[in-house]
């Protein structure tokens, strides 16, 4: 086990709190690790006695940054009006990405965090500018109607091969 999640916790917690970012005080200090999580990387749930935090357990040997990264999108969702990825918890992550260096977004994929993607993908599209290829498992809106989206560079998505 490379990273230590509950002492990278304990630093993005620090991180986010000197930038003024209202922070829960009810985080329980101990990260959950999930070893059958493949289709996200973290989780923050409301209980009863404050938030925990989860992490899939394919972090844990990533770049300790990665892990940093996704514990940091968790931690923001503990600070009041954060618990969706709205206006708010967007100018937080922009806040930590400026002061930290972090690409927090409301998602991540396998290779920007360097974890091997063990998702089995049955549909792909391809961006028609940069070349982008998006997978998915199931046929979602994206994979039925690829001409409603853009990808990050702007540009079109088209259906394509898996590769």
């Amino acid at each position: 086990m490379q990273n230590d999640p509950d002492r990278l916790l304990a630093r993005v917690i620090g991180e986010a709190r000197a930038l003024g970012i209202p922070v829960s005080r009810r985080i329980r200090a101990q990260v959950a690790v999930n070893g059958r999580a493949v289709g996200r990387f973290g989780q923050c749930r409301k209980t009863p006695f404050g938030y925990e935090i989860e992490l899939s357990e394919r972090l844990l040997a990533a770049p300790e940054r990665a892990c940093r990264q996704i514990l940091a999108h968790e931690v923001l969702h503990t600070c009041p009006g954060c618990a969706n990825h709205g206006p708010r918890w967007k100018d937080y992550a922009a806040r930590m990405n400026a002061a930290y260096g972090y690409e927090i977004r409301r998602t991540g994929d396998c290779a920007e965090l360097g974890v091997p993607d063990l998702r089995a993908a049955r549909y792909a599209v391809r961006c028609t500018r940069c070349g982008a290829v998006l997978t998915r498992q199931r046929r979602s809106s994206l994979i039925a109607h690829p001409e409603r989206y853009r990808c990050r560079c702007g540009g079109a998505f088209a259906p394509a091969d898996l590769p």
